[in-house]
């Protein structure tokens, strides 16, 4: 497996693997298909220069992707959000730690970069610890806040990560 850049060639790979994704209750907020491929490169061409998209592959073919994205606001543009996704089939082998750990030295070296946020379901216990294990402390629960597509309405909490810079 090796991390890279992600560019905008890679909207539509990384839209499919969404899809896959979504398609699994808990793992993502978005439904199939509701994230429009334009929005894609939209993202990936805004952090191209103001935050960081990441891929993870194994034998070209695309397994993960994460990104940190800072906030619009200048009262808040310090703080970046995360958002990590190993694609269908490739859990437990260590891809999201890897694009973990890729994001967060960026963020280290990055004067820019005061605090990453994620959300997380409350039923992801392999994700939340994941975060744990890296620093990442709880700092609210948003109740009911993600109704699954199982029709089953979750909590989601919210963490948080602060550089040593």
């Amino acid at each position: 497996m090796h991390i890279r850049i992600a560019n905008s060639d890679d909207a539509e790979a990384i839209a499919t693997a969404e899809r896959e994704t979504a398609t699994t209750p808990g793992l993502l907020v978005a439904r199939p298909g509701e994230i429009p491929l334009q929005a894609y490169r939209d993202k990936l061409n805004k952090l191209a220069e103001h935050g960081r998209y990441i891929m993870a592959e194994d034998a070209d073919a695309i397994i993960g992707h994460a990104m940190l994205d800072p906030m619009p606001m200048s009262a808040n543009a310090h703080v970046f959000l995360l958002t990590i996704v190993v694609h269908p089939g490739h859990l437990g082998q260590g891809i999201g730690k890897a694009m973990l750990q890729d994001l967060l030295e960026w963020a280290q070296s990055d004067p820019r970069v005061a605090k990453v946020e994620l959300n997380v379901r409350a039923g992801n216990l392999r994700a939340q610890a994941l975060y744990r294990r890296f620093g990442f402390v709880e700092e609210a629960r948003f109740r009911g806040r993600v109704q699954r597509s199982d029709g089953v309405i979750e909590d989601d909490l919210g963490m948080a990560w602060f550089p040593d810079h």
